[in-house]
């Protein structure tokens, strides 16, 4: 029986190296258009076949990156799920995108098959959960992992973690709400005691106690129907509350909507501060305030970290933050009136 061709047989033929060849099968862009003809002909002529199942147990060779994601119905995880996404098409490498709604079961079997499909590594935004039991079939299969956004795991020696600054934002809504004569503000959204539910509270607290403002929170999983919720609870019973910081964006566009339902003027009667900044924020009315995380730039930053990792062998810090920035809109600084 003839001897199947090889990617060396394919690299000879061509007259570069194997790594070429590679990257010609991993639809490069880097390799130049007359090189990528040169290799496309020498497989045509050789008969070559390429093996992705089988090139994807070699680990770093297979160019894909799996990307996991706990809620990408949110506008804020979806951008950066499709920032990260095109920094690795830019580099290369392929990317095998999932949602886990929240649910470590699927988020659990999601790592198993990605695992199975020799994946090269694992960037994840995980959902919550007492189970480590998904980053234990990580660890065993020896694949480099971060952990983005959230961090559910704390062995940050084996899963490097990077996310925004969130103590820092809340620091900066509260005392912009303070500077516009806010007294009673109050903290929407978030499910309670979660993780990074304390860190984007935390700021907000601080400032308050150091004010000697009283804290009130209102905490429920984050979105646009709570937010609306809650802006009509106010309206009803707390006439006091002058200001909010709210968990995020979702939570302070469904409070826009309330306050308008229920005769209530924002940036006004009241003045709201959102967290996230997604491309909605600017879109509403009144221009919703908001503290800029810009994940866009995260996702690309997140994916570069994750190629020097597997590509050069340079480890990302075992925590890193990046800076936050307050953009303030009509929500919190009032409607330009005639």
């Amino acid at each position: 029986m003839k001897k199947r061709p090889t990617i060396l047989d394919v690299a000879k033929k061509a007259g570069v190296s194997k790594s070429t060849v590679s990257l010609v099968l991993q639809n490069s862009p880097s390799v130049k258009i007359a090189t990528r003809e040169t290799v496309n002909e020498a497989i045509k002529d050789l008969g070559y076949v390429y093996n992705r199942s089988a090139a994807g147990l070699r680990g770093a060779a297979s160019g894909l990156i799996g990307l996991i994601i706990n809620d990408l119905r949110n506008p804020f995880f979806t951008e950066f799920a499709a920032s990260a996404q095109m920094e690795f098409a830019r580099k290369g490498y392929a990317t095998v995108i999932a949602n886990t709604d929240e649910d470590p079961e699927i988020q659990a079997q999601v790592i198993e098959s990605m695992i199975e499909h020799g994946v090269s590594a694992f960037v994840i935004s995980p959902t919550y959960g007492e189970d480590t039991s998904a980053f234990d079939r990580i660890q065993r299969a020896n694949i480099p992992t971060m952990q983005v956004l959230r961090q559910t795991d704390k062995r940050t020696d084996l899963f490097p973690f990077a996310s925004h600054n969130y103590a820092a934002g809340g620091v900066l809504a509260t005392e912009h709400l303070i500077g516009l004569g806010c007294r009673k503000i109050a903290f929407v959204g978030g499910l309670e005691n979660r993780p990074i539910t304390l860190e984007r509270m935390t700021g907000y607290s601080e400032v308050m106690a150091a004010r000697g403002l009283q804290v009130t929170a209102f905490h429920d999983r984050p979105s646009r129907a709570f937010g609306r919720e809650i802006a009509l609870r106010i309206a009803a019973e707390h006439p006091g509350i002058d200001g909010a910081v709210c968990f995020s964006d979702l939570v302070a566009l469904g409070m826009l909507s309330g306050f308008a339902e229920a005769d209530i003027r924002t940036g006004e009667d009241i003045r709201i501060v959102g967290f996230d900044d997604i491309e909605e924020s600017c879109l509403a009315y009144p221009g919703l305030s908001s503290v800029r995380c810009d994940t866009a730039s995260f996702g690309k930053k997140a994916a570069e970290a994750m190629l020097a990792w597997i590509v050069d062998g340079t480890r990302p810090p075992d925590t890193q933050r990046y800076d936050v920035e307050l953009i303030a809109r009509q929500s919190s600084t009032g409607l330009k009136r005639p």
